[in-house]
Protein backbone atom coordinates (compact mmCIF):
# COMPACT_ATOMS: atom_id res chain seq x y z
CA UNK A 1 0.00 0.00 0.00
CA UNK A 2 1.12 3.23 -0.69
CA UNK A 3 2.51 4.91 2.14
CA UNK A 4 0.53 8.61 3.21
CA UNK A 5 3.13 11.93 4.63
CA UNK A 6 1.97 12.50 7.59
CA UNK A 7 -0.32 15.52 7.85
CA UNK A 8 1.61 18.60 8.15
CA UNK A 9 1.03 20.29 11.67
CA UNK A 10 -0.06 24.50 11.49
CA UNK A 11 1.58 26.20 13.69
CA UNK A 12 0.67 29.94 14.15
CA UNK A 13 2.61 33.00 15.65
CA UNK A 14 3.75 32.29 19.05
CA UNK A 15 1.48 33.49 21.61
CA UNK A 16 2.78 36.04 24.63
CA UNK A 17 3.48 33.23 26.66
CA UNK A 18 5.78 31.50 24.25
CA UNK A 19 7.53 35.53 23.61
CA UNK A 20 8.06 35.22 27.62
CA UNK A 21 9.59 32.25 28.13
CA UNK A 22 11.73 32.85 24.91
CA UNK A 23 12.68 35.84 26.57
CA UNK A 24 13.30 34.59 29.88
CA UNK A 25 15.45 31.92 28.32
CA UNK A 26 17.75 34.79 26.37
CA UNK A 27 17.85 36.73 30.04
CA UNK A 28 18.75 33.71 31.88
CA UNK A 29 21.36 32.74 29.19
CA UNK A 30 23.09 36.39 29.56
CA UNK A 31 22.29 37.02 33.59
CA UNK A 32 24.45 33.52 33.58
CA UNK A 33 26.71 34.31 31.36
CA UNK A 34 27.76 37.81 33.25
CA UNK A 35 27.67 36.04 36.83
CA UNK A 36 30.12 33.31 35.26
CA UNK A 37 32.38 36.31 33.92
CA UNK A 38 32.53 37.94 37.17
CA UNK A 39 33.36 34.65 39.27
CA UNK A 40 36.16 33.49 36.39
CA UNK A 41 37.77 37.27 36.46
CA UNK A 42 37.79 36.73 40.21
CA UNK A 43 38.93 33.66 40.50
CA UNK A 44 41.92 34.34 38.14
CA UNK A 45 42.55 37.73 40.24
CA UNK A 46 42.46 35.75 43.52
CA UNK A 47 45.34 32.96 41.72
CA UNK A 48 47.46 35.95 40.60
CA UNK A 49 47.08 37.63 44.11
CA UNK A 50 47.94 34.60 46.12
CA UNK A 51 51.10 33.78 43.82
CA UNK A 52 51.90 37.47 44.39
CA UNK A 53 51.52 37.28 48.55
CA UNK A 54 53.46 33.74 47.76
CA UNK A 55 56.28 35.15 45.78
CA UNK A 56 56.25 32.41 43.51
CA UNK A 57 59.41 31.68 42.16
CA UNK A 58 58.23 31.38 38.13
CA UNK A 59 56.30 34.75 38.41
CA UNK A 60 58.76 36.61 40.05
CA UNK A 61 61.02 35.56 36.82
CA UNK A 62 58.18 36.60 34.59
CA UNK A 63 58.09 39.70 35.78
CA UNK A 64 61.96 40.02 36.49
CA UNK A 65 62.69 39.50 32.86
CA UNK A 66 60.41 41.99 31.32
CA UNK A 67 60.90 44.59 33.31
CA UNK A 68 64.82 44.21 32.27
CA UNK A 69 64.05 43.67 28.93
CA UNK A 70 62.19 46.49 28.40
CA UNK A 71 64.42 48.84 30.90
CA UNK A 72 66.84 48.47 29.27
CA UNK A 73 65.08 49.38 25.38
CA UNK A 74 64.32 52.36 27.40
CA UNK A 75 67.50 53.29 28.15
CA UNK A 76 68.42 53.60 24.70
CA UNK A 77 65.18 54.57 22.65
CA UNK A 78 64.70 58.17 24.21
CA UNK A 79 62.34 59.38 21.72
CA UNK A 80 60.09 55.64 22.39
CA UNK A 81 60.42 56.25 26.15
CA UNK A 82 59.32 59.74 25.53
CA UNK A 83 56.19 58.73 23.46
CA UNK A 84 54.97 56.11 26.00
CA UNK A 85 55.12 58.30 28.31
CA UNK A 86 52.92 60.77 26.61
CA UNK A 87 50.71 57.91 26.54
CA UNK A 88 50.43 56.45 29.84
CA UNK A 89 50.44 60.14 31.25
CA UNK A 90 48.03 61.81 29.35
CA UNK A 91 46.32 60.65 26.31
CA UNK A 92 44.92 56.97 28.44
CA UNK A 93 45.72 57.97 31.84
CA UNK A 94 43.42 57.72 34.76
CA UNK A 95 42.78 61.06 35.13
CA UNK A 96 41.73 61.46 31.29
CA UNK A 97 39.75 58.30 30.97
CA UNK A 98 37.86 59.08 34.18
CA UNK A 99 36.77 62.59 32.74
CA UNK A 100 35.60 60.96 29.42
CA UNK A 101 33.52 58.50 31.41
CA UNK A 102 32.22 61.27 33.74
CA UNK A 103 31.11 63.39 30.40
CA UNK A 104 29.69 59.97 29.08
CA UNK A 105 27.52 59.80 32.49
CA UNK A 106 26.24 63.66 31.99
CA UNK A 107 25.92 63.10 28.48
CA UNK A 108 23.25 60.21 29.54
CA UNK A 109 21.69 62.27 32.54
CA UNK A 110 20.49 65.05 29.38
CA UNK A 111 19.33 61.59 27.41
CA UNK A 112 17.11 60.55 30.90
CA UNK A 113 18.92 57.50 30.91
CA UNK A 114 19.20 57.80 34.42
CA UNK A 115 19.52 53.80 35.60
CA UNK A 116 22.45 53.51 32.61
CA UNK A 117 24.04 56.90 33.77
CA UNK A 118 24.48 55.62 37.47
CA UNK A 119 25.73 52.25 36.35
CA UNK A 120 28.01 54.18 34.32
CA UNK A 121 29.27 55.77 37.56
CA UNK A 122 28.93 53.33 40.07
CA UNK A 123 31.45 51.42 37.81
CA UNK A 124 34.09 53.84 37.70
CA UNK A 125 33.75 54.45 41.55
CA UNK A 126 34.01 50.88 41.95
CA UNK A 127 36.88 50.25 40.06
CA UNK A 128 38.76 53.43 41.81
CA UNK A 129 38.25 52.60 45.28
CA UNK A 130 38.58 48.95 45.20
CA UNK A 131 41.61 49.39 43.06
CA UNK A 132 42.96 51.53 45.73
CA UNK A 133 42.01 48.95 48.23
CA UNK A 134 43.60 46.41 46.82
CA UNK A 135 47.17 48.26 46.81
CA UNK A 136 46.37 49.21 50.11
CA UNK A 137 46.19 45.48 51.44
CA UNK A 138 48.99 43.68 49.56
CA UNK A 139 51.14 46.82 49.73
CA UNK A 140 53.82 45.89 47.22
CA UNK A 141 56.75 47.50 45.92
CA UNK A 142 57.27 49.05 42.60
CA UNK A 143 60.18 47.89 40.65
CA UNK A 144 63.74 49.49 41.47
CA UNK A 145 65.70 49.50 38.54
CA UNK A 146 69.05 51.53 37.94
CA UNK A 147 68.49 54.56 35.93
CA UNK A 148 64.69 54.60 36.06
CA UNK A 149 62.95 56.28 33.45
CA UNK A 150 59.47 57.47 35.04
CA UNK A 151 58.50 57.73 39.02
CA UNK A 152 55.13 56.99 40.02
CA UNK A 153 53.73 57.14 43.59
CA UNK A 154 52.02 54.78 45.78
CA UNK A 155 52.04 51.08 46.04
CA UNK A 156 52.45 48.58 42.99
CA UNK A 157 49.79 45.70 43.17
CA UNK A 158 47.17 45.67 40.96
CA UNK A 159 48.44 48.37 38.41
CA UNK A 160 45.71 51.48 38.72
CA UNK A 161 46.51 52.28 34.98
CA UNK A 162 45.55 48.82 33.85
CA UNK A 163 42.47 48.39 35.63
CA UNK A 164 41.06 52.08 35.05
CA UNK A 165 41.59 51.82 31.32
CA UNK A 166 39.60 48.07 31.64
CA UNK A 167 36.34 49.89 33.50
CA UNK A 168 36.45 53.08 31.17
CA UNK A 169 36.89 51.20 28.12
CA UNK A 170 34.38 48.68 29.46
CA UNK A 171 32.00 51.29 29.97
CA UNK A 172 32.34 52.78 26.47
CA UNK A 173 31.67 49.88 24.83
CA UNK A 174 28.75 48.92 27.01
CA UNK A 175 26.84 52.19 26.61
CA UNK A 176 27.53 53.41 23.23
CA UNK A 177 27.89 50.11 20.92
CA UNK A 178 23.45 50.53 20.36
CA UNK A 179 24.43 53.54 18.74
CA UNK A 180 27.22 52.14 16.34
CA UNK A 181 26.79 50.43 13.02
CA UNK A 182 26.71 46.51 13.90
CA UNK A 183 29.18 46.20 11.04
CA UNK A 184 31.86 48.57 12.93
CA UNK A 185 30.99 46.60 16.76
CA UNK A 186 34.57 44.15 15.86
CA UNK A 187 36.42 47.66 15.31
CA UNK A 188 35.11 48.84 18.57
CA UNK A 189 35.91 46.23 20.29
CA UNK A 190 39.35 45.72 18.76
CA UNK A 191 40.09 49.25 19.39
CA UNK A 192 39.15 49.14 23.02
CA UNK A 193 41.15 45.57 23.79
CA UNK A 194 44.17 47.27 22.00
CA UNK A 195 43.96 50.81 24.42
CA UNK A 196 43.57 48.28 27.32
CA UNK A 197 46.87 46.32 26.42
CA UNK A 198 48.91 49.26 25.28
CA UNK A 199 48.30 51.33 28.61
CA UNK A 200 49.32 47.58 30.35
CA UNK A 201 52.56 47.65 28.20
CA UNK A 202 53.06 50.72 28.41
CA UNK A 203 53.37 50.79 32.53
CA UNK A 204 55.99 47.75 32.67
CA UNK A 205 57.94 49.34 30.08
CA UNK A 206 58.24 52.40 31.82
CA UNK A 207 59.35 50.52 34.98
CA UNK A 208 57.15 51.42 36.96
CA UNK A 209 55.01 48.10 37.41
CA UNK A 210 55.58 44.56 37.54
CA UNK A 211 53.61 42.38 34.70
CA UNK A 212 51.64 40.66 37.41
CA UNK A 213 50.58 44.16 38.54
CA UNK A 214 48.43 44.66 35.03
CA UNK A 215 47.49 41.67 34.57
CA UNK A 216 45.99 41.60 38.33
CA UNK A 217 44.52 45.32 37.30
CA UNK A 218 42.93 43.78 34.16
CA UNK A 219 41.34 40.52 36.01
CA UNK A 220 39.88 42.84 38.61
CA UNK A 221 38.61 45.67 36.46
CA UNK A 222 36.51 42.93 34.28
CA UNK A 223 35.39 41.44 37.58
CA UNK A 224 34.41 44.96 38.63
CA UNK A 225 32.56 45.44 35.06
CA UNK A 226 30.79 41.92 34.85
CA UNK A 227 29.50 42.18 38.43
CA UNK A 228 27.84 45.56 38.04
CA UNK A 229 26.71 44.51 34.13
CA UNK A 230 24.60 41.57 36.28
CA UNK A 231 23.48 43.74 38.29
CA UNK A 232 22.23 45.95 35.58
CA UNK A 233 20.92 43.19 33.73
CA UNK A 234 18.84 42.25 37.10
CA UNK A 235 16.96 45.41 36.64
CA UNK A 236 16.19 44.73 33.00
CA UNK A 237 14.51 41.59 33.94
CA UNK A 238 12.70 43.16 37.18
CA UNK A 239 11.69 46.01 34.76
CA UNK A 240 10.12 43.32 31.98
CA UNK A 241 12.58 44.95 29.55
CA UNK A 242 13.95 42.68 26.61
CA UNK A 243 16.86 40.54 27.43
CA UNK A 244 19.71 42.03 25.66
CA UNK A 245 23.05 40.92 24.11
CA UNK A 246 26.00 42.23 26.78
CA UNK A 247 28.30 42.52 23.65
CA UNK A 248 25.82 44.39 21.66
CA UNK A 249 25.68 46.98 24.70
CA UNK A 250 23.91 46.99 27.95
CA UNK A 251 20.90 49.38 26.97
CA UNK A 252 19.95 48.89 23.43
CA UNK A 253 16.91 51.97 24.02
CA UNK A 254 19.56 54.41 24.51
CA UNK A 255 19.06 55.78 20.68
CA UNK A 256 15.65 56.32 21.43
CA UNK A 257 13.76 59.63 22.34
CA UNK A 258 12.94 58.35 25.87
CA UNK A 259 15.54 55.24 26.71
CA UNK A 260 13.99 54.59 30.47
CA UNK A 261 10.68 53.17 30.85
CA UNK A 262 7.69 55.65 31.25
CA UNK A 263 6.00 53.75 34.19
CA UNK A 264 6.48 50.44 35.95
CA UNK A 265 5.05 47.42 33.90
CA UNK A 266 2.58 46.86 36.97
CA UNK A 267 1.13 50.13 36.71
Amino acid sequence: MPSHPAPTRLTGPPSARDRIRRADRKYGAHLLGSAAGAAVAAALFGLVLVLVEAHWGPLRRVDSGAADTLHRRALHHQGWTDGLAFVSNHILSPGTLRTAVALLTLWLLHRRAWRLAAWSAVTALASALTGTLVKAVVERARPALPDPVAHAPGYSFPSGHAMTATTSFAIFLLVLLPLVPRAAHRLCWLTSAVAVVGVGFTRVALGVHWCSDVIGGWLLGLTVVAATAWAFEAWRSDAHRPAAAVTEGLEPEIDAPHPEPAHSPDA
